[in-house]
Order: structure tokens, then C-alpha cells, then sequence
């Protein structure tokens, strides 16, 4: 094997972080002793990191063939692996294969083979039966949040992802909960398991838990109060069905709460917008399914919202793990009506709130995103957008927030105040020397 072109200390100034937590240091020197392991951490401690820096030890430099495969159960997993991988600045290629992204890039992206393949079980099936992935070289196998993407509805797609893999040496499970049985198809051999949920549960100081009454079976009205009494914090409310999370964020828009809606039947472009409004501070509120439950890294999201009631305990431990992640604090907070009750795993004695009579309705959003109609394929990137926004826009460094390029298209958060000004000036404008659609983002 040649000699490895990276340093975890390098990687870890490249990615700010000072040092590595315990559950990832025993995660590296695990991965030294044993070829199998089973990684059980909760969401947010950092799991990511502790099996990408296993799986780069096995990585050979000479070979330019893929040689570590990563699968996970939901594209924003997938897309958010890629981004932490590509911080790490190892210089080494990954590419993200999931369902609602164009086949013909991936296959593009997949005739110079990357060393690190990241995606969807669906997705890097149809790849395998194409004959568009290497397969030979693949000697280690990630299977991030195995609990989710081994149940019944992935279990054929997976056995026969694996099965095609002939030559895996190392395999490394990750999850946040210990309910699923792991198929004989995976191949476990021996494995050593690395158990940091029942420390972490000890020391979950960081998550609070509350409830709060509804007056009435529907909760609408209850939860327009809440988030009028939690005052524009980062909220993320969780609904159990598609049709549901619409209905919810109309009516809050009704009601003059600036929100965004997120689940699995919106087109790409719609969710990448949902998402970066979010991101970016446009909106402070996100309505959804449990497709946000995992895989989304957002950063100070302050408050869970249980507008239904979880229907396992597993998928309240993710939803609750997209707060007070890390070292960060956040609330947890379930709504009830008037016939249900606590779910037996939240104990008894948590907060009830008691909403004040009188609603006062959160400051808007300072920020507005734009869409432009360029991206990566298009040789832009954020340096080119901010030279054209203080170039053309005359906007200021403080006027522009957050930048988010795709492939084909970008989206940057900007004052509101300077938005229809910006927009004015750069109406003719030229990017690249093209001229591109921009828009505030629908």
C-alpha cells in the first residue's frame, strides 16, 4: 500500500476542530484491531468523522479504482458525507449517487472512478447493474444509519449491493438506536461494537424536554402560540404525513409565520431551496416529515416540535437529535391533544408550558434568498457570486449571508432591505460572461 498523503491533525484544522471526541478516537483505534466494527452513537457526536478516518487508512494512493463504499437510507445524508469528506481536504475524489439527481452526471462523474463512493441504495444499485462502478477494488463497506437503510423495504437493493462486492475487507455499521437485526447478507465477521449510547443518554444534559396542552384535537392554533411564545428561534416541527405538513405550513402562514415546508414528494429543486432558506436564516421555522429526522447537520437549531407524536421511540431519538447536537444546548418539546398522552419512554415528570394568553407575533427574517441560475457545471462558484453581487448588485460583504452552490443552479441569502435594489441592478447583468436567470428563490 502506499503511504497515506494525509494527517489527522491536517484534517482536523482543515475541518476546525481541535481534537477528536472519545467515541471517535475509539472508533480509529478500534478499526486498527478488527476488521468488523458496529458503531452505536447518538445523532450528532460526530459519527461521520469516525468512520471516515478508518476508512482512510485502508485507502491505497497507487490505485485509482473506488475503493470504499458508503451507504446510507436518504440522499441528504448522502450530499452531506460528501460535504464533510470534501472539507477533510484529502485531495481524494468522492462521488454522491442518489435517487432525484440526473443518472447522466453520476455516470459522467463515474468514468474516472472515484476512490470514495457515497449514496443511496436504489441509486448505486441501478450504477452496479449498468456496469457503471468498479466493483473489484471496493474493499471497505460503510453502512451509515444501518437501522434505517436494512429495513424490509431496502433489504433486496442491499443484499444485492453487497453481494456484488466481492473483495470487502473492513465493514463499519453506524447507528443511533440498537433495534434492527443485522441481516446474514452483510457479512459481519467477529464484529467489535463500540456502544456510546447508554454514556451519552447519561450525559444528554444538553437536551431539554418539554409539553405543552392543546385545547382542541387539532393543534394548529397551539402550535401558531408556541412558536409566537419561542420568538423566531431555529424550529424544526415534525408531522406525520405529507399532506399534513402542507396543511400545517399554510395555516402558519396564514397566520404570519414565515416557514418552509420539506418532504419526500418535492422535486430536487424545491427541497435544496426548503433546506437553504432554513440554512441561511430566510426562515426560521421548517415543517416536515421524518425525511428531516436524519441526515440533515443544520447548524443552532434551537427547538424539536412534536406536532405528532412519533410513532416509535427510535424516531423521537432522531428527531430530537437534530438539536443540541455536539456540545449545544436545545428543546425538545411535544404537543398534545386533549386524548393523547405521554409516550411511555418520556418520563412523567418533564415540563408542561403554559402558553400566555396573548400572542405576539416573531420578528421577521432579516434575510432573503436568491436563486441563481448557474452553478458547478457552469464553472461558478462563490467567489464568482460574490464579485458579481458587490460588482453589479452593489452590495456590501455584510449584505451577503450564506452561499450554496449546486450543480446547475445557486442560492445566496441577502438583506431583505437591499434585495429589490440588488435584483434591479443586476437585472442585465452577466455571469461568467452569461447571462443567467436570477430570482428571488420560490
Amino acid at each position: 500500500m502506499q503511504q497515506k498523503k494525509h494527517s489527522i491533525s491536517q484534517i482536523l484544522s482543515n475541518l476546525n476542530i481541535e481534537e477528536l471526541n472519545e467515541m471517535q478516537k475509539a472508533s480509529l483505534e478500534a478499526s486498527e484491531a478488527h476488521k468488523d466494527i458496529i458503531l452505536l452513537s447518538a445523532t450528532g457526536s460526530g459519527k461521520t468523522l469516525a468512520f471516515l478516518l478508518p476508512l482512510l487508512e485502508e485507502i491505497d494512493w497507487s490505485n485509482k479504482l473506488t475503493q470504499a463504499i458508503i451507504i446510507v437510507p436518504s440522499r441528504e445524508l448522502a450530499l452531506q458525507i460528501e460535504k464533510v469528506f470534501k472539507l477533510m481536504g484529502t485531495g481524494l475524489k468522492i462521488t454522491c449517487c442518489y435517487g432525484g439527481h440526473k443518472r447522466e452526471i453520476e455516470e459522467n462523474n463515474l468514468i474516472q472512478p472515484p476512490a470514495v463512493l457515497v449514496g443511496t441504495p436504489g441509486r448505486l444499485a441501478d450504477h452496479i447493474r449498468r456496469g457503471n462502478i468498479t466493483v473489484d477494488a471496493i474493499e471497505t463497506l460503510v453502512l451509515d444509519e444501518f437501522d434505517k437503510s436494512l429495513e424490509l423495504g431496502f433489504q433486496e437493493e442491499m443484499s444485492f449491493i453487497i453481494s456484488s462486492l466481492k473483495n470487502i475487507n473492513n465493514r463499519i455499521l453506524t447507528s443511533a438506536t440498537t433495534s434492527v437485526e443485522i441481516p446474514e447478507f452483510v457479512g459481519l465477521q467477529k464484529p467489535k461494537t463500540l456502544d456510546f449510547l447508554s454514556m451519552q443518554n447519561e450525559e444528554s444534559a444538553g437536551l431539554a424536554l418539554e409539553w405543552v396542552l392543546s385545547d382542541t384535537k387539532d393543534k394548529a392554533e397551539t402550535l401558531f402560540k408556541l412558536l409566537c411564545h419561542l420568538g423566531g428561534r431555529s424550529s424544526i416541527v415534525f408531522c406525520n404525513h405529507r399532506d399534513a405538513v402542507e396543511r400545517t405550513s399554510n395555516i402558519l402562514s396564514e397566520k404570519g409565520i414565515v416557514n418552509e415546508f420539506y418532504h419526500g414528494s418535492m422535486e430536487q429543486r424545491e427541497r435544496d431551496s426548503a433546506l437553504c432558506k432554513f440554512r441561511n436564516g430566510t426562515v426560521n421555522v421548517l415543517v416536515t416529515t421524518d425525511l428531516a429526522a436524519r441526515g440533515l447537520d443544520i447548524p443552532n437549531i434551537r427547538y424539536i416540535i412534536h406536532y405528532h407524536m412519533p410513532a416509535t421511540e427510535d424516531i423521537f431519538t432522531h428527531r430530537n437529535g437534530r438539536t443540541a447536537r455536539m456540545d449545544a444546548s436545545g428543546t425538545a418539546i411535544l404537543i398534545l391533544s386533549p386524548e393523547e398522552k405521554l409516550p411511555g419512554y418520556v418520563d412523567g415528570s418533564i415540563v408542561q408550558i403554559d402558553l400566555p394568553e396573548k400572542t405576539v407575533l416573531p420578528e421577521k427574517p432579516k434575510w432573503t434568498t436568491l436563486f441563481i441560475a448557474a452553478g458547478k457545471k457552469d464553472k461558478v462558484n462563490k467567489v464568482d457570486i460574490v464579485g458579481f453581487l458587490s460588482n453589479k448588485g452593489q452590495l456590501k460583504k455584510e449584505d451577503i449571508g450564506l452561499i450554496e452552490v449546486k450543480d446547475f443552479f445557486s442560492f445566496v441569502a441577502i438583506r431583505k432591505t437591499k434585495a429589490s435594489t440588488a435584483l434591479h441592478l443586476v437585472r442585465n447583468e452577466k455571469i461568467k460572461n452569461k447571462k443567467v436567470k436570477i430570482e428571488v428563490a420560490k
